[in-house]
């Protein structure tokens, strides 16, 4: 099962290498990982995706996630109503004759043309991952020859609970605070 976590974090140097150290040392894989600011100053938001079959490995990812210095807070958002979304850029080698084909699919897939050229087209779309994957198998007999792609970015539906923490804007030598005690996993 895809384990969809999404973790606030000090914005500081170090952090990323550290949870993917964490990932790492355990044998954990992470399937996806984006990484951005938030709306609060100081610190970035990350939405981590691993695939891991075993329920209580998918809570020692939860609990080791929360040891880590800089690590502010952690939602499992798996089972949870998210908004999840895929971001994806595809260039397709295309003949002039083919346009209006690789057209008409990419408007049924809410997807736009952001580039054309003389030989090339770069195709943009921003759906599910169920979505963006479709678009690749359809697109593909059109000779894909580039795709970029990000992970998978969710945002829970409904109220936002907020995480204050007085060390959120600490100074850089101040990595002693730990989060809040949390003894059970839930999801």
């Amino acid at each position: 099962m895809k384990q969809t976590l999404i973790t606030l974090v000090e914005d500081k140097p170090g952090v990323l290498n550290r949870i993917s150290s964490l990932f790492r040392r355990r044998n954990f894989n992470i399937e996806s990982l984006v990484v951005g600011h938030s709306e609060t100053s100081g610190v970035s938001r990350m939405t981590i995706v691993a695939n891991e079959p075993e329920a209580s490995k998918r809570g020692n990812i939860y609990f080791n996630l929360l040891k880590l210095v800089n690590v502010i807070a952690v939602k499992d958002v798996s089972k949870l109503p998210c908004i999840s979304r895929e971001f994806i850029l595809i260039k397709i080698n295309i003949s002039p004759d083919k346009l209006n084909e690789v057209n008409n699919i990419v408007k049924q897939y809410g997807a736009r043309i952001v580039d054309m050229g003389t030989e090339t087209l770069i195709v943009e779309a921003t759906d599910e991952e169920s979505v963006i994957n479709n678009l690749i198998s359809v697109l593909q007999p059109y000779e894909i020859t580039e795709i970029v792609r990000t992970g998978k970015i969710a945002m829970r539906k409904g109220k936002t609970h907020n995480v204050s923490s007085n060390n959120i804007n600490s100074k850089p030598d101040d990595l002693s605070w730990t989060p809040d005690h949390i003894t059970a996993y839930q999801i």
